[in-house]
């Protein structure tokens, strides 16, 4: 049986979601990515994005009750700055807005990767940060690992910076079980951010999703939208398909399927889809009310089992 898809309105948006406390933070669980807001090209050295487009998205997307933003000093283009157009949209910011930011990566101006900055490099990342967002303290901060096997030194300098009142909860992100329980020895950690879809869960990411629910840490999901269809080849195209199915029943896009795939997850998860397009923003905050059913759910964890 069809249904009929959520109608988005600025009353009834991304709080449909639902909310859950980051730290001591409520956010609803739909928020916003800001890393395709510079560009279309992959880490955007493509294409810039168009200025006025992009600075809409982000204050269409508060309209819609959206009060978590995902960014990072290294999401950039050749003109786009992610952080300076978050400013440049919504600063004065309003009192509920979460803004969330990683530090760790390094890209020279020309958008290259270097090495992973050393721990007493952090501090010029955080102040980075909160130059370009033109604040006087940071929501959240990631440490991003990169290949480093312990995290314990970088994660020991955020942690002194959010002591002196630089930060004021702090997570990591592209880590393992063995990373969070190294990092909740040195200081509380308040989210985990790591990549986790239908085409690419992975075993840690499993088991990292359980350990954070058990602790209360939110989980944020990165490419629950985007997956690893371009890499699966014909295996995504019979996900796709199943994918398909249960959209139509409700009406809906793939993609919102995924963000409600996403959410149902359980209730510490927390959706930040990207996009620099003004329709894909309203399909991403509308996903926050698809309730999908018990036997809908059952078949899309089906898609994740060996030789699919």
């Amino acid at each position: 049986m069809c249904q009929t898809p959520p109608v988005i309105t600025d009353t009834a948006a991304a709080d449909t979601s639902g909310t859950f406390t980051l730290g001591d933070l409520p956010v609803h669980r739909i928020g916003l990515g800001a890393m395709r807001l510079t560009g279309s090209a992959p880490f955007h050295l493509g294409t810039p994005s168009d200025r006025a487009r992009s600075t809409a998205v982000l204050r269409r997307a508060v309209e819609l009750g959206v009060n978590h933003i995902d960014t990072a000093a290294f999401y950039f283009s050749a003109l786009r700055s992610a952080n300076e157009l978050i400013n440049t949209a919504l600063a004065p910011y309003a009192d509920d807005l979460v803004i969330a930011t990683k530090v760790g990566p390094v890209r020279d101006q020309r958008g290259a990767w270097g090495a992973s900055a050393r721990p007493d490099e952090l501090r010029g990342h955080v102040e980075e940060n909160l130059r370009q967002l033109g604040r006087d303290h940071l929501d959240l901060v990631y440490l991003r690992r990169t290949q480093q096997e312990s995290i314990a030194e970088h994660f020991g300098a955020l942690a002194e910076l959010r002591e002196a009142g630089l930060i004021r909860h702090l997570g990591i992100s592209a880590v393992g079980p063995r990373h969070l329980a190294e990092a909740l020895e040195i200081a509380p950690v308040a989210a985990v951010q790591n990549r986790y879809c239908l085409d690419a869960p992975g075993p840690e990411g499993d088991a990292l999703l359980r350990l954070c629910g058990e602790r209360g840490i939110a989980f944020v999901p990165f490419y629950a939208v985007a997956g690893q269809g371009g890499e699966r080849g014909a295996a995504a195209a019979r996900q796709d398909e199943e994918l398909l199915a249960v959209a139509r029943a409700h009406g809906a896009s793939p993609a919102q399927v995924r963000i409600a795939w996403t959410l149902h997850q359980g209730p510490h998860v927390l959706a930040v889809p990207g996009t620099g397009d003004p329709g894909h923003l309203e399909e991403n905050v509308t996903a926050g009310a698809l309730r999908l059913t018990d036997e809908e759910v059952a078949r899309l964890d089906a898609l994740r089992a060996p030789g699919h």
